[in-house]
């Protein structure tokens, strides 16, 4: 058996350098498609590995259901999935490796593009109120007690909203006690 024999010598620096990241072409039907897809009933091995192929273009979506490793009937519809949702849920088991690690749910969870899209519509609202009434909805925002939906839309002329918690009351602006 022979044995390679090193020099000793460095080796040179990869070639072909990643210059700049991947994008996904912006028009495609098919990219915005499976962009939506959810990525659910996996342990967190197999979701960043279906998370990869996605955001590189190489998922590759089911055409037609296939069959369940366990149950023989053809209810998969998931890519990269070899039990059906149903078993996979029976057995506490990811749908892709089969093993029972936690199941990772990030279906719920918004992308970078819909939460820049709910940011925008905030905005939206926000930019024909008082500002009176904008800080107090943002306050209100950050503190929890309201959601954004709950803000009434851009161009409304009625702003049903409690205001008892802002710091100017009719009776604070009233300063003719004497006080100099």
């Amino acid at each position: 058996m022979a044995q390679k024999i090193s020099t000793g010598a460095k080796k040179s620096a990869q070639k072909y350098k990643n210059e700049f990241a991947y994008k996904h072409n912006k028009g495609s039907k098919t990219t915005k498609k499976i962009l939506d897809l959810p990525v659910d009933g996996l342990c967190k091995r197999c979701t960043d590995q279906v998370v990869w192929r996605k955001q590189f273009r190489k998922y590759k979506p089911l055409t037609a259901p296939k069959k369940c490793v366990t149950c023989d009937q053809k209810k998969v519809k998931k890519a990269y999935h070899v039990l059906c949702d149903d078993c996979a849920d029976a057995k506490g088991v990811c749908a892709k490796c089969m093993e029972s690690s936690e199941v990772v749910d990030i279906g719920n969870q918004k992308t970078s593009e819909h939460i820049n899209r709910d940011e925008q519509e905030l905005e939206n609202k926000l930019v024909d109120m008082p500002e009176r009434q904008r800080r107090t909805f943002l306050r209100k925002l950050e503190r929890g007690e309201i959601k954004a939906a709950d803000i009434p839309a851009a161009g409304s002329g009625s702003h049903s909203f409690d205001f008892s918690d802002s710091e100017l009351d009719s009776s604070d602006g009233d300063s003719s006690d004497g006080e100099d």
